[in-house]
């Protein structure tokens, strides 16, 4: 009896004992990875990351452009990984348009669903080289067949030169998908109206060109200029 009270003493302290230590410590909710939020913009271009990022960062950039080819490969990637995934930084791309090859391109990585743009965006800047070779070799040969379509022929003429509208096939997008796209009038003027606002707003001289939080980045061309006006990735 006495070792039965005894025992249940000892319980009893031990029960109160636990219920006066602190509680453990919640496990820290992992980071949010803000590179998987793509959204589009009022003005029409496309941001990778936090709508609320201190560093809003904007590119203006031409898919026949290899210095924006060339930022694709070597700044892209260490903006994101470094930058835009902790949500202090976050990135637009909006469209230059300079050419018929240049409005296909920038046609079919806006027919992409949202949430895959920047992958077919990136294939196209990857592929670069090929395709636009292929496009001057047979374009000059067609130069006068080119010269008498309209607009919208040639851009799809120049879709199907480069290979760019199967390129889009191989990103996911159905053909006939792609093909509507080539012709969507409203994409067609609001990547027109985006051309004319860098010109007449932001001044734009070539591509690429920077925004930061609004303001031109003056004489920054590439990611090594680019990345000291980014600050600390860590804030």
């Amino acid at each position: 009896m006495i070792r039965r009270l005894a025992l249940g003493l000892a319980a009893a302290a031990l029960a109160g004992a636990a219920a006066s230590l602190p509680a453990a410590p919640a496990k820290q909710a992992a980071a949010r990875d803000w590179t998987k939020a793509v959204a589009v913009t009022p003005e029409g271009g496309y941001r990778i990351g936090n709508p609320a990022a201190p560093v809003k960062l904007v590119e203006y950039g031409s898919f026949t452009c290899n210095h924006c080819a060339r930022f694709a490969e070597q700044g892209v990637p260490v903006l994101l990984d470094k930058y835009v995934k902790s949500g202090r930084v976050s990135f637009e791309f909006r469209n230059f348009v300079r050419d018929p090859a240049d409005m296909a391109a920038a046609l079919l990585s806006r027919c992409a669903a949202t949430g895959d743009y920047f992958s077919l965006a990136d294939r196209y800047f990857r592929t670069q080289p090929q395709w636009m070779a292929r496009i001057q070799s047979t374009a000059q040969a067609q130069q006068a067949e080119l010269a008498a379509m309209s607009p919208r022929q040639q851009v799809s003429r120049f879709a199907a030169l480069g290979g760019l509208d199967a390129l889009a096939v191989q990103g996911g997008i159905p053909a006939a998908k792609a093909q509507a796209c080539l012709g969507d009038a409203a994409a067609v003027a609001k990547l027109v109206e985006m051309r004319k606002v860098a010109v007449e707003q932001h001044k734009l001289e070539g591509t690429p060109m920077f925004l930061l939080n609004g303001k031109k980045a003056e004489h920054v061309h590439d990611w090594s200029s680019l990345e000291p006006l980014l600050g600390s990735p860590g804030g």
